[in-house]
């Protein structure tokens, strides 16, 4: 049992480490791409669209060498899937937009009770008194390593909103999408992102326009920002494979809580490379985030071992039970003789 584990773990690891790297990866790129002192390349949809289109044509290879093989999934789940999943992203951008810093980071902190709270009515899956103990340390540490001003105003709430559902809708869909019909992350993403490429390539320049007031074909490229978006679809790829392959070995739930190690890291890197302001205040928040996702760590494997202790249980009353079921036939033959001495 213990050889069987110990690679699941380290897979496990691997799929996690992946995500962090090329998540924090990803904003670094975008950082220096769209930053105003960077390339000045203001268009976040219409990039989301060119990181699809690069995964999409990963699938696609990937799928005609034979590495990977193609399940089949129902059009209309794929469809859904990638209308939330698009819906997610706009809101994102829209909330960041209309919203002070702030509250776009309590938004975003808002999406584990929500999590917890769509898991329970779709699956009715409950957590817990430590695990939900460890989900508020979290979000208290990274709330107040991150939390700054914050400013609401109707138009923002409501983007915050539809962004905050329709993430954590996506986030679960995963998981669900991947148990239904016994398909691999890649293989999954492989299918969605062609929809969404071409979705977000269509109306992304749009949706970036209402944005900036700047449309793409007005800006001018350079081979520096040209190198940027390349970098930037090549660390998305590995950033959308790790967060399928996460949320199908963990939960979304354990996504998002151990997704704030992410911020945890973009803040120290910011203030490595970026001279990001650093206070006792950040370095306290971080401090109480890491503690809760090690609390958290601990919590989910109190809580397995707490559901498989009945299994245990079971197996040992084994012998007992057996004893009983042979009681049990010997008294049913007896029975069935003397029926047929009667019949005869």
């Amino acid at each position: 049992m213990e050889s069987e584990k110990k690679p699941s773990a380290v897979s496990d690891m691997g799929a996690w480490a992946m995500n962090v790297i090329s998540s924090v990866g990803i904003i670094m790129a975008n950082k220096q791409l769209m930053a105003s002192s960077g390339y000045g390349f203001s268009f976040a949809t219409t990039l989301t669209g060119f990181h699809f289109a690069v995964t999409a044509l990963v699938g696609l290879v990937s799928n005609a060498t034979g590495l990977s093989a193609s399940k089949h999934v129902p059009l209309w789940e794929l469809l859904w899937f990638s209308v939330v999943a698009n819906v997610s992203i706009a809101g994102m951008n829209f909330s960041l937009m209309l919203n002070s810093v702030g509250f776009y980071q309590i938004s975003k902190l808002s999406m584990i009770p929500v999590v917890c709270v769509m898991e329970w009515i779709l699956h009715n899956k409950r957590y817990s008194k430590e695990v939900k103990m460890a989900v508020v340390v979290v979000v208290i540490g990274v709330g107040v390593c991150t939390v700054t001003d914050v400013k609401v105003n109707a138009k923002g709430f409501l983007c915050a909103c539809v962004a905050v559902l329709s993430t954590s809708l996506q986030q679960i869909t995963i998981g669900s999408l991947q148990k239904k019909y016994s398909i691999g992350s890649f293989e999954l993403l492989s299918k969605t992102a062609p929809i969404q490429a071409l979705s977000l390539l269509v109306l992304g320049p749009f949706v970036d326009y209402y944005l900036n007031g700047k449309f793409i074909t007005n800006y001018k490229m350079s081979s520096g920002a040209i190198f940027f978006i390349l970098l930037s679809c090549t660390l998305a790829v590995f950033c959308n494979v790790s967060q399928y392959l996460c949320i199908g070995r963990f939960s979304a739930v354990s996504f998002q809580v151990l997704g704030h190690m992410k911020t945890v890291c973009v803040l120290t890197l910011g203030w490595l490379l970026f001279d990001s302001e650093m206070n006792f205040k950040n370095i306290s928040g971080m401090v109480l985030a890491v503690v809760g996702m090690i609390i958290y760590s601990w919590a989910v494997e109190a809580e397995k071992k707490t559901n498989a202790k009945p299994s245990q249980a079971k197996n040992s009353l084994t012998e007992e039970e057996i004893r009983l079921l042979k009681e049990g036939v010997d008294s049913t033959t007896v029975k069935d003789v003397e029926l047929g001495e009667t019949k005869g």
